[in-house]
């Protein structure tokens, strides 16, 4: 006498199952959550058939001062860091202690792609072993000053006196061979925890060429670690910091920080809130303490 309860219950508890379903929305229904002021450009494949994609973050400012122009910061590994530099700068931007800029993240075009190794073409000054889909930072390098910087120019109203390049692990290591490749592309640097250690560490005779030939910079780098690194990665960013240190180079201001308490990539979110203050300093509204009577 209660099977039949029992089937019955079961069935009446499947329609209320569909019932609610059915009521409830699609997923597909729900916007997607954007961060305002922001653009996606997608630019023409380059000769080596490689088609970026750049992140575009426009100050509150832009559409009421047509006047105005505005420095730019690039940020390498723009389809992850792009949104964590977008949150800072609107902390920053906000206690006026950087300018409104326009923020640029360079990545790339296309659906569920392996920026893992996609990045490794990019952002290595040389081959990592036997890899050939690396080592292709001077090319990287090349199609950002004749075709990203030539394009952002041209399409929004930026202050080309004053840019300013940031990445982390490989992309602080692309950052810092910018540096000494072309040293008057940009006027800051921002180096998270850079991969100085690849390769044997190439970068440090790669700097000791640079300064050997003669050449200078007048360029600000703000230049972190974390404490937790991997201990030859460490010992490579720190045998780094040694030389610019022992340099001693007139041009080049350089400021240090080990991010304590972090690993590898944990050290972004303090080194890019420093790292925008120290590159932009010259450029700030205010500096220091907030005064009593300060008014927003």
């Amino acid at each position: 006498m209660q099977k039949p309860r029992l089937t019955f219950s079961l069935v009446l508890l499947g329609m209320l199952a569909t019932a609610a379903a059915q009521a409830r929305p699609a997923a597909a229904q729900f916007p997607p959550h954007t961060l305002p002021n922001t653009q996606l450009r997608v630019l023409p494949p380059t000769d080596a058939g490689r088609q970026y994609q750049l992140h575009v973050l426009l100050p509150e400012s832009y559409e009421r001062a047509p006047d105005r122009r505005y420095p730019v910061l690039f940020v390498t590994d723009g389809y992850w860091d792009f949104p964590t530099m977008v949150a800072t700068y609107n902390n920053l931007a906000w206690d006026r202690v950087v300018p409104e800029m326009i923020i640029v993240g360079l990545g790339y075009a296309g659906e569920n792609l392996d920026y893992n190794v996609m990045r490794r073409w990019e952002l290595t000054p040389v081959p990592l072993g036997n890899d050939a889909a690396s080592g292709h930072a001077s090319e990287f390098l090349a199609t950002i000053q004749k075709t990203i910087i030539p394009f952002v120019d041209r399409e929004y109203r930026t202050d080309p006196s004053y840019r300013v390049l940031a990445g982390c692990s490989l992309g602080g290591l692309f950052t810092l061979y910018a540096m000494y490749t072309d040293p008057t592309l940009f006027q800051a640097y921002i180096a998270v925890s850079p991969a100085v250690s690849i390769q044997n560490s190439w970068l440090l005779g790669y700097e000791d060429s640079f300064v050997k030939a003669g050449k200078s910079l007048q360029a600000r780098l703000y230049l972190t670690e974390a404490e937790w690194e991997w201990p030859s990665f460490k010992a490579a960013i720190d045998a780094y910091r040694d030389r610019v240190r022992d340099r001693k180079q007139s041009g080049l201001t350089m400021e240090y920080r080990m991010v304590e308490a972090e690993r590898h990539s944990g050290t972004k979110a303090e080194s890019y809130t420093r790292g925008l203050q120290f590159a932009f300093a010259p450029l700030a509204p205010q500096t220091g303490p907030i005064s009593d009577d300060w008014q927003h």
